[in-house]
């Protein structure tokens, strides 16, 4: 792709960070043997030209609630070599991306033996410059025929995703490091938990209905969209057969889940924090224990609760990019939170922050990794820790506007140029301190 030629850019940094440099892993200490230090991207968001899915429809409506198309996205798709060997000149072992549904499965129960070779050819290239390739087999996008046919709504949708799941195992899953499932499984629970009480978004309402017309569905909906009572079961359920599936296709391949792993905290007598905690992670708790090998840790910030709801920062607390606390000490305390309620290895498989101010970034990095180190000093096996994202991509509705990427990319050349904080981290996976 394009950032083997952009190494040399580390040259322009030497001066002014050298020290810093040293500084940020000679304070740290030896992390466990086997340690996995990386990135992650996700396939809608960088690949581009997802024309199969239900995403790419929704942002090319009118209306819609995308700000931007993802079209080209990153050219991942075409420069994926590009973006691995750059993740490894950086210095990390560990490099997380998803596989999209959508190439792979583009008609009901069709596989394209291109695309799996594809997807082959972006694991063998993991494994080429001494990356563990970590999977994700969905990241919120799916096929448009899914999502036709009611998607997540749909009581065959479990059996459906466990097809698809078994197909690429027994494919590609002798080139996996690791995978999960779902990414965030528990996503919709978290916008109830953000917002238990929002009406719904005229323009959403809008935008879907003209998806109806658009496909000639009035069941048509999208992850995003569907009805968690309905759709939470169906994605617990879907998990389910997909891991036993997995497992059977590769009986030695660590199968987790990844959830969104925000930290709840109470605000004052009567709090309802406990209360939220629980409807945040439904019924995946209980799942993670029984069918999953590993937790995914992704962790951004923290949410705060009285005896009456959501309380706001407190006051003069500072808000990243996206619009959240800047809070990375959170990390620490769903790492925690993971490991007294499920009790399995823990992988850190998202952290980071959106922001244009990348002294910010990496300041949120070291915060951080002092909570994964006094994790680990109480030992609780922690696992990995990788950074959302390797690359500024396509944020969903907030189009590319959002930076969270340690490597810019202009979005004409898609030229990948490494900020300080790709280094600052990248030092620190070097010298495997944390």
């Amino acid at each position: 792709m394009d950032r083997r030629t952009l190494m040399g850019a580390a040259a322009a940094l030497s001066a002014g960070t050298g020290s810093a440099r040293a500084t940020a892993h000679e304070r740290r200490r030896p992390v466990p043997p086997g340690f996995l230090w990386g990135t992650a991207i996700s396939a809608h968001q960088s690949e581009g030209n997802n024309t199969n899915s239900d995403t790419w429809l929704l942002e090319n409506l009118t209306p819609t609630v995308y700000k931007d198309r993802s079209g080209d996205a990153c050219d991942s798709y075409h420069r994926f070599a590009e973006d691995i060997a750059l993740n490894a000149a950086l210095g990390f072992n560990c490099y997380r991306f998803g596989i999209e549904w959508a190439r792979i499965e583009p008609s009901p129960g069709k596989f394209s033996i291109a695309e799996l070779d594809h997807y082959a050819r972006v694991l063998e290239a993991c494994h080429a410059h001494g990356q563990t390739p970590v999977v994700t087999f969905n990241h919120f996008s799916a096929p448009l025929w899914f999502s036709v046919r009611g998607g997540w709504e749909q009581a065959d949708a479990p059996d459906l995703f466990a097809r698809y799941g078994a197909k690429v195992t027994e494919r590609l899953g002798h080139l996996m490091g690791m995978a999960t499932t779902f990414n965030e499984a528990n996503v919709q629970l978290l916008v109830q938990v953000m917002a238990p009480a929002a009406p719904s978004s005229p323009l959403r309402a809008q935008m879907l209905a003209a998806a109806r017309r658009a496909t000639g569905s009035e069941r048509f909906t999208a992850l995003a969209y569907a009805d968690p009572e309905i759709s939470q079961p169906l994605l617990l359920e879907a998990h389910r057969k997909a891991y036993l599936a997995m497992k059977a296709a590769r009986s030695g391949l660590p199968v987790g889940i990844s959830l969104t792993t925000q930290a709840i905290e109470p605000v004052g007598p009567g709090s309802i924090a406990p209360a939220m905690e629980a409807k945040l992670y439904g019924g995946w708790v209980e799942m993670a224990k029984s069918h999953s090998d590993f937790t995914g840790v992704q962790t951004y910030t923290r949410f705060r609760f009285d005896a009456h709801g959501m309380v706001a920062p407190p006051a003069g607390a500072e808000l990243t990019a996206a619009g959240y606390e800047f809070y990375p000490q959170a990390l620490a305390e769903t790492i925690r939170w993971a490991h007294r309620a499920i009790g399995k290895p823990i992988y850190v498989t998202e952290s980071g922050i959106g922001t244009d101010d990348d002294r910010r970034r990496i300041d949120y990095i070291d915060q951080a990794l002092d909570g994964v180190r006094a994790c680990l000093d109480e030992g609780i096996p922690v696992h990995s820790y990788l950074y959302w994202s390797l690359l500024d991509n396509f944020e969903w509705a907030q189009g590319f506007s959002k930076h969270f990427g340690l490597v810019a990319v202009d979005l004409e050349t898609f030229r990948r140029t490494p900020k300080p904080s790709a280094y600052h981290l990248g030092a620190i996976a070097k010298a495997g301190r944390a």
